[in-house]
């Protein structure tokens, strides 16, 4: 026998909450609180009227002993049947494509009967796919970001990769169609040709896979068969591209004193509060029953108020950086974004980037020339070494060129020229591209004949 001491750090509920609801847009995080409300009576909506206070001890504990009885957990175990149980029997009603990848994948965790820890890592990584439902961030950077050791991510992501949509909390599209295949026992040269043979197959050079492969030119194009059932972006059919979603702001952005300043439109105010009356019962119960209920439902509320704190300061400093390092925006418009990266906005604020590129995620900035996605504001330069953006150099090449004589228009040389004069050093393939991308044809197609 041998006595070891070791020290780990465990996720904590507010990361996990803080993680969760940093990437939630504005509309995304009001029904996340208004579900929340629903389940948790401590969580008290701005709206709400406070319950009366004048009703008796025992009608009180009478009622909240039904609210523990028809708590959202407790109620899916007592009322569905095992059909219903299974996950993939909601896709397409109220709770399928109704509801968000986030919420989908965490409701099958209820039947896993996992331990606190382990449902807290793989919420965590829940929280960390992107849209698509892809886990882009390596496990190695969230293991550094948030100390969590490496061997506990591995088995939460293992747990994720098990449930539905299969190939959810893939790293990449390899890996993506390995996991559906092994989902449905596929093992033959489909499996092989995705995770060594996907640009092949792109190409469509089935002889050269056949020929890696050892196997028969039929046995590939019956594989590529397999593979086109495939879906290469699992949380896409929770993004309900059908809808239109008008975008509201997040921030708002003004001049004060020569300096861009952000401010949070809701005024630092958070979206529900704490019921001072569950506070009091929670004080006068005796009963251990509901004290425990209360005590856990109360931990939960003040965890998510702080991390809807958390996630609007992280915001803020975020958006402030970004509008310092853009101020050339605000000041003459789009020709004066500069190039400017995640990363740099990560370093300024010692942040990880993984941590800002969720909290710009379906962020809005209002401001006087419009209404912009933070995600705006990222771009690289336009061409070698330092410059404008390339949204800059798009902005200043559309103005030259609808400044142009129609009867002589510019070339792409001459647009080259003139672009290099004001600044911005682009090659000539680089300005072809660029007008190619915003619908301009060439100055053969856009000149206007004098007759």
């Amino acid at each position: 026998m041998e006595l070891r001491q070791t020290h780990t750090q465990a996720l904590s509920q507010r990361q996990l909450y803080g993680t969760q609801l940093l990437r939630l847009g504005t509309l995304e995080l009001e029904a996340y609180v208004r579900d929340l409300a629903q389940e948790n009576p401590l969580v008290e909506l701005e709206e709400a009227p406070s319950p009366p206070r004048s009703e008796k001890q025992d009608d009180l504990l009478d009622r909240l002993r039904w609210l523990e009885d028809n708590d959202r957990q407790n109620w899916y175990y007592q009322h569905y049947t095992e059909e219903e149980l299974d996950p993939l029997s909601w896709v397409g009603t109220s709770g399928g494509l109704e509801e968000t990848l986030t919420s989908f994948l965490a409701r099958q965790l209820d039947p896993l009967r996992l331990d606190r820890e382990a449902r807290r890592l793989v919420e965590y990584l829940i929280g960390c796919l992107d849209d698509d439902g892809y886990l882009r961030t390596p496990l190695e950077e969230l293991s550094r970001q948030d100390g969590v050791p490496l061997p506990a991510l591995e088995r939460a992501l293992a747990l994720l990769q098990g449930l539905e949509p299969a190939g959810v909390g893939a790293a990449g599209l390899s890996q993506c169609l390995s996991l559906q295949l092994q989902r449905i026992g596929e093992s033959g040269p489909a499996l092989a040709i995705v995770q060594d043979h996907l640009s092949l197959l792109a190409q469509r050079r089935y002889r050269a896979i056949a020929s890696r492969l050892g196997v028969s030119l039929r046995q590939v194009e019956q594989a590529q068969r397999v593979i086109r059932e495939l879906e290469p972006q699992p949380g896409a059919v929770f993004q309900r591209t059908e809808q239109v979603h008008y975008p509201q702001p997040d921030l708002s952005v003004a001049e004060q004193d020569g300096r861009w300043t952000v401010k949070a439109l809701r005024g630092g105010r958070p979206p529900f509060r704490v019921s001072r009356y569950y506070q009091g019962l929670l004080k006068q119960s005796e009963d251990p029953e509901v004290r425990g209920y209360l005590t856990e439902k109360m931990r939960q509320a003040e965890n998510v108020l702080w991390a809807v704190r958390q996630r609007e300061s992280t915001l803020l400093r975020c958006a402030q950086v970004i509008v310092d390092r853009q101020r050339g925006f605000f000041q003459s418009g789009p020709e004066g974004l500069v190039p400017l990266s995640m990363a740099e906005v990560a370093r300024e604020l010692e942040l990880h980037e993984s941590t800002v590129s969720r909290a710009v995620r379906e962020k809005y900035l209002q401001c006087a020339r419009g209404l912009y996605p933070l995600s705006y504001f990222f771009s690289r330069s336009a061409g070698a070494g330092e410059g404008p953006s390339g949204t800059a150099a798009r902005q200043m090449l559309q103005r030259l060129i609808g400044e142009e004589d129609k009867a002589k228009p510019l070339s792409d040389q001459q647009l080259c020229r003139l672009l290099a004069l004001e600044g911005c050093p682009l090659s000539r393939r680089t300005v072809a591209k660029y007008r190619e991308e915003l619908g301009i044809p060439s100055s053969s197609g856009r000149k206007i004949s004098s007759l």
